[in-house]
């Protein structure tokens, strides 16, 4: 008896699944631009910013949304938000330059990750915010200042090496920041470059989805304020940057099922559900289970904007009061940084079949136009299915549900899309799209590259307007005719 299939489907709200609904319009996209190719869709990122707003609203703060620049290279993503009233994390000065470029004003720009020297001082030159890293970062920054008669420099210090009180919570060590146990050496270096920088807030980023030990964080940073406040210091806002996450699949009883399965693969219970019995970080030691789980939780009931609320109703470990309340009544401004969460939704990947082939051993291999760099799934532990998009002209067929491998267009064992058998409502022929969908947030480019010549996906932005489908090239989107009055949206910090 065949095994049912084992679906992961989706999630897809209706700006992306009307899109990938057009059939025709996407296979002559690819005709047109080749494949892959990425597709976003600018608004759904102003939709994604308002639900994010409406939190601080609930809660009464105000304070600005950074988006993450770093999850999406795409110039049009960057431009819509120059539109809003958003602000950008930029961490590199190449980012630095796209978000100058594309409208974004300098207060509303905050400098984040390892700075070169170039970097440092055209973010002083401008007069972006500076996350300072380091008390080293500090004094370079000062440095240039100075040398180059600068105005003084926003700056706010990133905090790291939280402990917590009482019942211990873990926490992920990391490599970035000053630790938040020393906190008399940094207020002491920022007093003695008062004429260098302003402080205006205290920063963090923690690697981790838990909101307790986030909670931690945030109340040991309300603490430090109040110090600074002792000290004449007059720091405004606090930032917690991002980790909001992103719910990827559109049913948990699949991820649920999904994960009993491959642990029953593992142990081999049942026939392997990945390439060469992968585990995904499980591994059968004479019958045993071990190791652990190295994968996304695709499905996340809690997430993004849902993320956020959670947390600032959440109550301090010590304090006591709800961490939103304790920012309200100290009258700061709450910062936030999204990256995956805030493109959530805003695009996908289409890649085109090029071979459908049977082994020796029964397995059936779906060769795409496209590697595994182009959509990174596997890096970043993510797994959906595609959504299949027939040709235009395909004889309608049925078919019964397949379970296939995805490879790529590399000479590579490893160009695997997917390590995992990923099942099909039917056999995809040559000529049909592959799309993988949701890929905005850091699956789209990060890892893009271009081995042995083959083609990077190109970037469309895709917009509706008059009742239809239309679309432009990345880098020749504006948004000017396509979002009317819809750019027009305030500050939203009053």
């Amino acid at each position: 008896m065949r095994p049912s299939p084992l679906y992961l489907e989706p999630r897809l709200e209706p700006r992306l699944r009307s899109l990938l609904e057009t059939t025709d319009f996407l296979h002559t996209l690819v005709d047109a631009l080749g494949s892959p190719l990425n597709l976003l869709l600018p608004e759904q990122l102003a939709d994604n910013l308002a639900r994010f707003r409406a939190v601080y609203r609930k809660h009464h703060l105000t304070g600005r949304i950074y988006f993450a620049h770093k999850a999406n290279r795409s110039s049009a993503l960057v431009r819509r938000l120059a539109a809003t009233d958003a602000g950008l994390d930029v961490a590199s000065l190449g980012e630095l330059q796209h978000a100058l470029g594309a409208g974004c004003t300098p207060e509303r720009i905050m400098a984040t990750g390892p700075k070169s020297r170039e970097f440092l001082w055209l973010a002083a030159r401008t007069g972006a915010t500076v996350h300072l890293d380091s008390r080293a970062e500090l004094d370079d920054l000062a440095a240039l200042v100075r040398t180059h008669a600068l105005p003084r420099v926003p700056v706010m210090p990133r905090l790291s090496g939280f402990r917590s009180p009482g019942v211990t919570v873990l926490s992920r060590p990391s490599r970035f920041g000053s630790p938040v146990g020393e906190p008399d050496e940094l207020l002491d270096a920022l007093e003695r470059h008062r004429d260098a920088v302003e402080l205006t807030g205290v920063a963090y980023h923690l690697d981790t989805t838990g909101v307790a030990e986030k909670a931690v964080a945030l109340e040991a940073c309300i603490r430090l304020m109040d110090e600074c406040h002792r000290r004449g210091l007059r720091p405004r806002t606090i930032d917690i940057g991002g980790g909001f996450g992103v719910n990827y699949l559109a049913d948990a009883a699949q991820w649920e099922r999904y994960t009993t399965e491959l642990t029953n693969a593992v142990l081999g219970r049942r026939p392997p559900l990945s390439w060469q019995g992968h585990g995904y970080g499980l591994r059968n030691e004479s019958g045993t289970l071990r190791g652990a789980l190295g994968l996304y939780p695709a499905h996340r009931p809690v997430a993004a904007e849902a993320y956020l609320d959670e947390l600032l109703s959440h109550r301090a470990p010590t304090l006591g009061r709800p961490l939103g309340t304790l920012l309200l009544e100290n009258m700061y401004d709450l910062a936030v940084e999204p990256g995956r969460a805030l493109v959530d939704q805003c695009g996908a990947t289409l890649g085109r079949v090029l071979e459908v082939r049977h082994t020796p051993d029964g397995d059936c291999l779906v060769r795409l136009e496209m590697n595994a760099r182009d959509a990174s799934l596997e890096d970043h532990g993510v797994l959906m299915d595609p959504v299949l998009i027939p040709r235009p002209g395909a004889a309608t067929t049925t078919g019964e549900p397949v379970g296939v491998h995805l490879i790529g267009n590399l000479c590579l064992e490893a160009d695997l899309i997917t390590r995992r058998l990923v099942f099909l409502p039917r056999l995809p022929a040559p000529g049909d799209l592959l799309a993988f969908a949701n890929t905005a947030g850091y699956l789209m480019d990060f890892n893009a590259g271009g081995p042995i010549q083959q083609p990077v996906a190109r970037k469309v932005a895709a917009y509706r307007q008059d009742g239809a489908w239309h679309w432009r090239l990345d880098e020749q989107y504006w948004p000017l005719d396509t979002t009317g009055a819809a750019t027009h949206q305030g500050d939203g910090r009053a």
